[in-house]
């Protein structure tokens, strides 16, 4: 009798309980997890792109003419009981990478952090962007020099958001926003939700 007792209770909280706790967690029947109820509201501005998607990238090369498309998958999921959003990509030529969006309440705004398989060895820090959604965009800063030196910004910026896919583009932008100089952009066709 105790060790039917002790298997259903370790049942019990292995399961069950662990779900009641974390109900915005991944599972099977939502496995890209879903927005905690207690997160600041801004956590459904990444909704349409939680999912699964197959997306061209493209960048420029050193001689600044674009270089080909090259194929990548990027997923986007709740983490952290569904208080944040992870991103993952997938590329064709190995150079994967991610983000962790957090937003930050007293600042009104998101951080978004970002990682890749390529500069983990070059930085003990994740680089930053900040930023969040305007007219129907999600718009990211970080400071950054041009390579002639003017003081300006890379910005990052989501845009024709659907349920169906999204675009995106990786641009530097002078201090005033007038300027702007795309070195990366991205387009993508929802897989799954």
């Amino acid at each position: 009798m105790k060790f039917l007792l002790v298997v259903f209770l370790s049942f019990y909280f292995n399961c069950c309980l662990s779900e009641t706790l974390y109900s915005f967690a991944a599972s099977p029947k939502h496995p890209y997890g879903l927005p905690n109820t207690n997160a600041p509201e801004q956590i459904r501005d990444f909704e349409q792109l939680v999912g699964k998607h197959k997306c061209l990238s493209q960048s420029r090369k050193a001689d600044q003419k674009w270089a080909s498309p090259i194929n990548m998958t990027w997923e986007f999921k709740y983490i952290m009981n569904g208080m944040a959003v992870q991103d993952l990509t997938l590329k064709e030529d190995g150079r994967h990478s991610g983000s962790i969006r957090l937003y930050d309440k007293e600042k009104h705004q998101w951080q978004v952090h970002y990682f890749s398989s390529v500069n983990s060895s070059k930085s003990k820090n994740l680089p930053m962007w900040t930023g969040g959604k305007k007219e129907g965009k999600l718009v990211f800063y970080r400071d950054q020099k041009s390579p002639s030196g003017q003081a300006g910004f890379f910005r990052l910026s989501f845009f024709n958001i659907t349920l169906e896919g999204f675009k995106w583009v990786g641009e530097w932008v002078n201090k005033t926003g007038g300027n702007s100089y795309p070195t990366w952009k991205i387009g993508c066709k929802k897989l799954s939700s």
